[in-house]
């Protein structure tokens, strides 16, 4: 894997990748590029929420914790997804933790820095709008097929009087 974005081939549909090259010449210059090997923490659940790490190579498991300490995977991350990235931008606490399923590669980008960049290349923002939509839908449809039980008829039927 390249260590800039510019040279990458795996740009396409990447929210912070497939930008026009003089804004990903500058993603290149706030991002740090790091290789974590298998069951490493990029963040846990409830610490503060400092940098979004995007997911270059490899896989990392998005888990919670119960108050009993049981662990729960929401689900797996791959390559070209952005982590934490919801936190970061309300500026509070992880709500997950994430822990590399293999050997990854993944750029971290500080919240300051980020919110800089957003701040010069707006067209990001959209990007950045779309993916936390996305997101957002994913856990509706999680919640809807955990907590909810399938039914033969999709709308409740009134009572026969």
């Amino acid at each position: 894997m390249s260590q800039s974005c510019l040279d990458c081939g795996q740009r396409s549909d990447r929210v912070f990748c497939d930008l026009a090259p003089e804004a990903l010449q500058e993603f290149d210059g706030i991002k740090s590029l790091q290789n974590h090997p298998r069951g490493a923490v990029l963040f846990r659940e409830d610490q503060p929420a400092r940098e979004v790490f995007l997911l270059c190579e490899g896989r990392v498991r998005l888990w919670v914790c119960s108050e009993s300490g049981r662990r729960m995977t929401l689900r797996v991350a791959t390559g070209g997804e952005v982590l934490g990235l919801s936190a970061v931008l309300a500026g509070g606490r992880y709500e997950i933790t994430a822990e590399t399923m293999d050997a990854a590669q993944v750029a971290q980008v500080r919240r300051k820095d980020l919110l800089q960049f957003l701040r010069l290349h707006r067209e990001v923002c959209m990007h950045v709008v779309n993916q936390l939509s996305e997101d957002l839908h994913v856990a509706y449809d999680r919640v809807r097929s955990v907590g909810l039980p399938r039914t033969r008829h999709s709308h409740h039927a009134e009572p026969a009087h």
